[in-house]
């Protein structure tokens, strides 16, 4: 880590460059680790056990992010594919973009009330300015619990 004139550490925030781009020959953990998680997802329990360019894949304990039936809160569903979708545009965005989320849809099918739920992020459509992707989450026995599609805009940055 880099210190700063006054030998203070400097934040991770301050080790990012500008538009929180990849850094080429950066592996998907590599930005992650990088970038962070973000205070949400860490408070969550997310985690990041694949991140690629053709997909990323997390998981989300459900202890902790129920609603009052016991059931994992739809929110929480969206939290975790936002996460997933968000993320993995970023990584793939164009040198000086930025991805930000201009829409997103859930459809919950079935409810988790133990144990893990996992998200698997795909590509759609990979375009200049937007991209689309598609999150499904299951529980541990495969059943899908949410389908969801995040549409994120590449926005140039400073």
């Amino acid at each position: 880590m880099t210190s700063t004139p006054d030998s203070t550490p400097a934040s991770p925030a301050d080790q990012t460059n500008p538009a929180d781009e990849r850094i080429a020959g950066e592996t998907g953990q590599e930005y992650l680790a990088r970038r962070g998680l973000g205070a949400l997802a860490v408070r969550m329990g997310i985690e990041f056990p694949e991140f690629t360019p053709s997909r990323a894949v997390a998981t989300m304990p459900v202890e902790g992010n129920t609603q009052p039936m016991g059931l994992v809160h739809g929110g929480a569903y969206v939290v975790l594919a936002e996460s997933l979708g968000s993320m993995h545009a970023n990584f793939l965005a164009p040198q000086g973009h930025a991805a930000v989320g201009v829409d997103i849809n859930a459809t919950h099918t079935a409810s988790a009330t133990a144990g893990i739920v996992t998200g698997v992020c795909t590509p759609i459509h990979l375009g200049r300015t937007l991209t689309v992707h598609e999150i499904a989450i299951t529980d541990e026995r495969g059943r899908r619990c949410s389908t969801v599609r995040i549409t994120n805009l590449y926005k140039r940055v400073a």
